[in-house]
């Protein structure tokens, strides 16, 4: 009975693990196969490969200047990256650093904002940003996320794993504070950096609902508003949007591959 019940066991986890693993595939893959496909062979659900993918391509570079659009969206995402990784993390690094009595309730503040939904600080934002002279710029669309809640958050739980012992020696070698931070830890949490940036990337490629607001005029155009332009459109060609779809997720899966086991490392908070 033992054998047949691990049996038994064993099927169903690997029908479950099947079945979660072809829901996770099959959205890439109608993707790669539409991208193939004419418009109307993808609205009869046509799941092959198909011919027309040079097409959809010449219909999308004749319809958006894709080399721009890509520019935008690189430079958002990769100084917004950069920047939100540098302040959230010496922020993180400080508040578990330094300990006071005020600052556990400033952090409890801080976790107390992420119950607030965006769209509550949208209107308020915008009028930020217009008053500032920032608005149709990408300063709008990457300062309000440098000091992202969540990436605070998850290096001050990530600096928790540092060893203080490096710390002191810093010290006594006769390091500052900012040669520690950049000297020392940086290079030790080195795996929660490529995790905390595959994140960061990922938020900034992929988003739509800021720059949409912000971002007023055709030469700031991100990836993801001209998606949503193809698809808004009375008659769209959704061969022609899966193909920009597919140009929109390969820098994001590129920087996956490339940093996928600091990333794990990263998310069960080693630290080198």
């Amino acid at each position: 009975m033992t054998g047949i019940s691990k049996f038994i066991r064993n099927g169903i986890v690997y029908t479950v693990l099947s079945a979660a693993a072809f829901a996770s595939i099959f959205p890439f893959y109608w993707m790669l196969v539409g991208a193939t496909n004419t418009s109307a062979d993808i609205v009869k659900g046509k799941s092959t490969f198909g011919t027309a993918l040079m097409a959809n391509i010449q219909n999308l570079l004749q319809q958006v200047d894709l080399g721009q659009v890509f520019l935008n969206s690189a430079e958002l995402a990769i100084v917004g990256t950069i920047l939100t990784l540098l302040i959230s993390s010496m922020a993180g690094y400080g508040f578990e650093m330094f300990r006071s009595q005020v600052r556990e309730r400033i952090f409890g503040l801080l976790l107390l904002l992420l119950s607030i939904p965006f769209a509550a600080l949208m209107v308020p934002l915008f009028m930020m940003v217009s008053m500032s002279g920032f608005s149709n710029s990408f300063v709008a669309v990457i300062l309000p996320s440098v000091a992202s809640i969540f990436i605070i958050f998850y290096f001050r739980q990530a600096t928790k794993a540092f060893p203080l012992e490096l710390r002191d020696a810093a010290r006594i070698d006769g390091l500052k504070e900012w040669q520690i931070f950049l000297f020392v830890y940086l290079p030790a949490m080195r795996s929660t950096y490529a995790a905390a940036t595959i994140i960061v990337f990922m938020s900034t490629w992929n988003n739509y609902l800021w720059p949409l607001i912000v971002l007023q005029t055709p030469d700031k155009t991100t990836i993801t508003l001209v998606i949503s332009a193809l698809t808004s459109a009375y008659t769209p060609d959704f061969g022609v949007i899966l193909v920009a779809t597919i140009f929109a997720t390969l820098p994001t899966l590129v920087l996956f591959f490339v940093l996928q086991r600091q990333f794990v490392a990263g998310m069960l908070g080693s630290v080198k």
